[in-house]
């Protein structure tokens, strides 16, 4: 974050740590900049004496040695409390944007919209779990996984396979149209790039760390494809600049012992498209709506009904000013669960990871960041098959889906 700011909005920025329950102590961060800004200026001072010294020839090397004796005690001093400074500064959060409301957990999350979609037509004593249906049709295949990798892995087969790739090809071919690159990024990402995304899972025992290297094995696409222009200063007319990545994610999935142990809504491994813009700060409000309405498109074309919400200032995360989720109506639960995501970061990560871009009157800013789920391949198919169930075990395929899929339904063999 712009030290500036933090300053200036000593308030807003302790409002946001206690709302997103951040452990740290904002005065110590102001203690640890006023330090280090004392011994940078030492630094300087010292360095133009240095210089100063340095054109009397002769006459200036007692002084000179002097002057280099004081640098070297220096030196290792504003190393240190250049690296306390920088660590505390990785822990303050992105505050909340003014229109989110103030809530400390998902029970403050506020519903936006409802919308309906297919019926299923079955008494309630009808309704099967998407595992009981998977089994039952040979897609899903949990107890040969469980013997290969260990619980919360699972094989896809058949028809589930099949229907994967065509939810793939689908929104690819959809987000084309929107002037999305499509990408497939590394999923191994530098722990110091993983830092700079903001995301605490990323870093923490819910991420897979290489035993050897410094590196991470990434919990969703963004956290490659955010990195991608680091360093780099774009064009304005560039942006926006919109990534589609298409990756296997990794999470351990700490903390969730005992939930969702049957079927695949929470696993280990789980393959995902993700949206992640790049744009300029006065668009990326309306960015934001742009990739929640493409989510609402997919989920409206798929017939899945579903509701809007958005996160309270509790529940959004070290990056994101605004969050907005997508919950999939799940009959065998009788509930909603999160299928989509898609949140503003504005220049938090783009700070962190210096991604600018150049106006045309030749400044430079920082970029703003967005991401949102375009699919979730697990849960989305979770919400195919217990949505698109029928009387006689079969499961019918979206309209949306069936040019991809050669099938209008998935039936034993």
């Amino acid at each position: 974050m712009d030290i500036k700011y933090i300053r200036e909005h000593k308030e807003e920025i302790e409002r946001a740590i206690r709302y997103k329950k951040i452990k740290v102590n904002l005065k110590k961060v102001l203690a640890a900049d006023e330090k280090r800004k004392k011994l940078l200026q030492e630094d300087e001072e010292l360095r133009a004496r240095r210089n100063q010294v340095a054109k009397l020839g002769k006459n200036g090397i007692k002084d000179g040695k002097k002057i280099k004796k004081e640098l070297q005690r220096l030196e290792p001093r504003l190393a240190k409390i250049t690296r306390e400074y920088t660590d505390l500064m990785y822990l303050l959060p992105n505050p909340p944007a003014k229109d989110v409301p103030a809530g400390k957990s998902e029970e403050d999350n506020i519903v936006v919209r409802k919308v309906t979609g297919c019926k299923l037509d079955l008494k309630e004593k009808e309704i099967k779990n998407h595992a009981f249906i998977g089994k039952n049709l040979d897609i899903i295949d949990s107890e040969r996984a469980g013997k290969v990798s260990g619980s919360r892995f699972t094989y896809l087969k058949n028809q589930a396979v099949l229907l994967q790739f065509a939810l793939v090809n689908w929104i690819m071919e959809m987000l084309a149209h929107e002037k999305f690159i499509p990408i497939i990024p590394p999923i191994i990402a530098n722990y110091s790039v993983a830092r700079g995304t903001g995301y605490f899972e990323a870093l923490s025992d819910d991420a897979y760390h290489l035993k050897d290297e410094p590196q991470i094995l990434v919990g969703t696409s963004e956290q490659s494809v955010v990195p991608y222009h680091q360093g780099e200063i774009l064009k304005e007319e560039e942006l926006p600049k919109r990534y589609l990545g298409y990756s296997t994610c990794f999470r351990r999935e700490a903390g969730s012992y005992g939930k969702d142990v049957q079927g695949i809504i929470r696993q280990h491994q789980f393959d995902k498209l993700e949206m992640v813009v790049f744009a300029k700060p006065a668009d990326s409000d309306k960015e934001q709506e742009f990739l929640l309405s493409l989510e609402e498109k997919i989920m409206k074309e798929l017939k899945i009904p579903y509701q809007v919400v958005k996160m309270c200032s509790g529940d959004l995360g070290l990056p994101a000013v605004r969050k907005y989720d997508i919950e999939a109506w799940m009959p065998a639960e009788k509930r909603y669960r999160e299928t989509h995501s898609v949140s503003n970061c504005t220049d938090f990560q783009a700070r962190r990871l210096s991604i600018k871009y150049r106006t045309k009157d030749g400044k430079t800013e920082y970029v703003h960041t967005l991401n949102g789920t375009a699919v979730a391949i697990g849960r989305m198919l979770v919400a195919i098959i217990e949505n698109y169930q029928q009387s006689d075990g079969t499961v019918s395929v979206p309209k949306a889906l069936q040019k991809y899929t050669g099938f209008k339904e998935i039936k034993q063999k």
